[in-house]
C-alpha cells in the first residue's frame, strides 16, 4: 500500500491534448507508474485522479463514492463550478435517493423506444441544415451552422424550448462550462437560462404539451412532488449536457473523418458501418473525459494507493477508454470492434440518461453528412482550428469548412 508523498508538489492537472484526436500522452505513462495520481486543480485544491479501466469502472460504481456539489472537496476544474452546482442542484451533481427521484422523472424519455420514434425528426432537421449550409455555401463554420444546430435543435424540440435562438444556449454553457469562469459569471449565465425556462414553466402550468418540460410541470410540479427550483435545474441540465457533448461529438468527429480518408472511403462503400464508427469515436475522443468528479466518503485502495475519506477523485473516462489491457491498439479506430463496454458516457447510476438519444443523433448526422456532402473539407490548416482545451467537455469552438 502506497500513501501519499507529502515533499512532492502534485502534478498540474487537467493535462492537455497533444493532438485533438488522442487522449494526453502522459495517460499512459501515469497508467503504468502511478495509475492513481495526486494532481493540483486550477481551483488549487488537490485530488486523485484514476487512469485504469477497471479503477474507473470500479470507482463510478462504488454507492459509497459521492457525486454531490455540496461536498468542498468535489474536484472540479472550473473556477466557479462547484460552488454554483451547490446552489442551482443538477441532478448529475447528486447522490441517491435525491439522484434516482431526478433521474425517474427523466427516464420515460429517453427509453430506446422513445428515441427510436425521433429519427425521423432528427432526420428532417440534418436534411433541413444540409440543405441551408448548401444554399449559403460553399463554406460555412461547420460548429454553429451545424454540429450546434443539430443537438441544440434536438433537446430543444425534446424539451419544448423554442428554438429561435440556439447561440443562447451555447453561450450559456461556454461560461457555465469554462473552467476560468467566476462563480458569479456560472450563477450568472445559469440565472439567465433559468429566467426564460421559467416563463415557460408558468405557462406549461395552465397550457400543457406533451414535450419534457410540460410533463415535468403535470407529473412533478404541480402534484408536489418536485418544486419549482427542482424542475428547472432538472430541465437546465438537460439541456446544457444534451447539447454540448453532442454538438463537440458531431464536430469533432467530423474532422476526425476528414482527416482519415480511408475511414470515409469505407463507411461511404458501406453505410452500414456508421453505427461501428460512432462507438469509436465515441471511445477514443472521449470528450467528456473528466466530467465523472466524485469524492471518497470512507478510507479506500485503488491500485494499491490508500485514497483518505474527503478526497476527491478524478476517473478518467478518456485514459480508460484508451487501457491497452482492454482495448488492443486503443488509439486506432477499429471498427471490427466488438461490443459497447467503453465508458464515453460514464458508468454506474450516473451513466448519461441521454445516450440513446446522443448515438442517435450521430449516426444521423455523421451518416447524413458523409452521403450528402462528399467534397466537404476543412477550409484551413489543422493547426488553425481553435479547440476547446479550458472548457468541461472538449470539442472545437470554430470548423470553417467548405465543399
Amino acid at each position: 500500500m502506497t500513501e501519499q508523498n507529502t515533499t512532492e508538489t502534485p502534478r498540474q492537472f487537467p493535462i492537455r491534448r497533444e493532438c485533438p484526436f488522442s487522449q494526453p500522452a502522459a495517460y499512459a505513462a501515469l497508467r503504468t507508474d502511478e495509475p492513481v495520481a495526486r494532481v493540483t486543480l486550477p481551483t488549487g485544491k488537490q485530488a486523485w485522479i484514476l487512469t485504469r479501466y477497471d479503477d474507473v469502472r470500479s470507482v463510478l460504481a462504488d454507492p459509497s463514492i459521492s457525486a454531490d456539489a455540496r461536498h468542498e472537496n468535489l474536484p472540479a476544474l472550473g473556477l466557479g463550478e462547484r460552488e454554483a452546482a451547490a446552489k442551482s442542484r443538477p441532478f448529475i451533481r447528486t447522490d441517491p435517493p435525491e439522484h434516482t427521484r431526478y433521474r425517474r422523472m427523466l427516464q420515460a424519455e429517453f427509453t430506446v423506444k422513445r428515441v427510436k420514434s425521433m429519427r425521423p425528426g432528427i432526420q428532417s432537421t440534418v436534411d433541413r441544415l444540409i440543405d441551408e449550409m448548401e444554399a449559403a455555401g460553399p463554406t460555412a463554420d461547420y460548429v454553429p451552422a451545424f454540429a450546434n444546430a443539430v443537438s441544440t435543435s434536438t433537446v430543444l424540440e425534446l424539451a419544448g424550448v423554442p428554438t429561435a435562438d440556439l447561440e443562447f444556449f451555447r453561450d450559456v454553457t461556454r461560461i457555465s462550462g469554462g473552467r476560468n469562469s467566476s462563480e458569479q459569471e456560472v450563477t450568472a449565465a445559469l440565472g439567465n437560462m433559468f429566467r426564460m425556462l421559467g416563463e415557460l414553466v408558468d405557462r406549461r402550468t395552465t397550457d400543457p404539451g406533451e414535450d419534457l418540460l410540460s410533463k415535468l410541470v403535470v407529473n412533478h410540479l404541480l402534484t408536489g412532488e418536485a418544486d419549482r427550483q427542482e424542475v428547472l435545474s432538472t430541465i437546465g441540465i438537460t439541456i446544457i449536457a444534451g447539447r454540448e457533448t453532442t454538438t463537440n461529438m458531431i464536430a469533432l468527429g467530423t474532422l476526425l473523418l476528414l482527416e482519415r480518408p480511408e475511414l470515409l472511403a469505407a463507411l461511404r462503400a458501406d453505410p452500414s458501418r456508421v453505427p461501428d464508427t460512432v462507438e469509436e469515436l465515441l471511445r477514443v475522443l472521449s470528450i467528456a473525459d473528466s466530467i465523472p468528479l466524485r469524492v471518497a466518503t470512507r478510507d479506500m485502495d485503488v491500485s494499491g494507493t490508500r485514497i483518505p475519506a474527503g478526497d476527491g477523485i478524478i476517473a478518467l473516462l478518456g485514459a480508460a477508454n484508451t487501457d491497452p489491457e482492454v482495448f488492443g491498439a486503443p488509439d486506432e479506430i477499429d471498427l471490427s470492434r466488438a461490443g459497447r463496454h467503453h465508458m464515453a458516457f460514464g458508468y454506474g447510476i450516473h451513466q448519461c440518461i441521454g445516450q440513446n438519444l446522443a448515438r442517435l443523433e450521430l449516426e444521423i448526422a455523421l451518416g447524413t453528412i458523409i452521403r450528402r456532402l462528399p467534397d466537404l473539407r476543412l477550409a484551413v490548416p489543422l493547426a488553425e482550428l481553435d479547440f476547446k482545451h479550458d472548457a468541461a467537455t472538449f470539442g472545437l469552438e470554430s470548423m470553417p469548412v467548405d465543399w
